[in-house]
């Protein structure tokens, strides 16, 4: 039965064993078992901004949650959570704890991304040698036998459970190089670039919240020949749900551009388009 994985070393000593590995289970496909029409699932939701806007609140409200952490800050949050992870394998821990035991927990939150990435890299240095992780083969590593695990044990429980899925991440600035127009920086998922792909590919939704910013223009004095601009914000915190040049978004679902940042907003707007669309 096929590993992911790059060495030999034993798989079961690995902390993101492939699932496949430890089920064996074989897909035989037949007409007769055709899947017709929709077959709607809750939710896989990547929501990523800087921080202290209420990314851990929206997930906090999502029904029955529970938080795997992997940063310190549900300290003033009324949730439920595991105690704090401090290595790769205890998320993985922590996970298959909820695929094997029985519970009554309707969303699985992970808190956060990137701060789980540097519990990955952490054990890949202890893993893996200097000249097994160099020239790029370092972050195919991190996504065969790291990343791809932990998106198939959220998978195995959403498809199995009906358990939602959400994903918090901070973000970062970087330049995007556009084949089409000039380079321009805009917000995106703070992760390496190979694992932030293959964790949006994965994703039904990719919320990017921020503060609504306005841009306000001055008049101009003296002897000033350009107006100047200053932005400024009204305090209300936006997701915003489908891509623009300044942030990374995306949605399955057809939903609006933006919504106010709350789990019930963005609950009810998934309700109509799973209704109407």
């Amino acid at each position: 039965t096929a590993v992911l994985r790059h060495d030999r070393r034993n798989a079961d000593d690995h902390p993101g064993q492939d699932l496949r590995h430890r089920e064996g289970c074989v897909m035989a496909f037949d007409l007769s078992n055709l899947i017709r029409g929709k077959q709607p699932k809750p939710p896989r939701v990547v929501l990523y901004a800087g921080h202290g806007i209420g990314k851990s609140t929206f997930a906090a409200s999502a029904p029955s949650p529970i938080f795997i952490q992997t940063e310190d800050g549900l300290g003033n949050i009324d949730t439920t959570a595991f105690p704090l992870a401090t290595t790769f394998s205890e998320v993985i821990e922590a996970l298959d704890t909820l695929i094997g035991q029985e519970h009554d927990f309707q969303t699985v939150a992970i808190d956060s991304l990137d701060w789980m990435e540097q519990l990955i890299w952490f054990d890949i240095e202890q893993r893996y040698s200097e000249k097994e992780t160099a020239y790029g083969k370092g972050s195919m590593i991190a996504v065969d036998n790291y990343w791809r695990p932990v998106l198939d044990r959220l998978n195995l429980l959403r498809n199995q459970r009906s358990m939602a899925v959400i994903l918090l991440a901070h973000c970062e600035v970087k330049k995007f190089d556009s084949p089409e127009v000039d380079s321009y920086e805009r917000y995106q998922i703070k992760l390496q670039a190979r694992a932030s792909a293959v964790v949006q590919e994965w994703s039904d939704v990719v919320g990017f919240a921020n503060f609504r910013t306005l841009v306000l223009k001055e008049e101009k004095t003296g002897f000033d020949k350009v107006a100047k601009t200053r932005g400024t914000t009204t305090g209300e915190r936006l997701l915003y749900l489908v891509e623009k040049p300044a942030y990374v978004a995306k949605n399955r679902y057809g939903l609006p551009e933006q919504l106010p940042l709350s789990w019930q907003a963005f609950s009810d707007a998934l309700t109509v388009s799973l209704t109407t669309a």
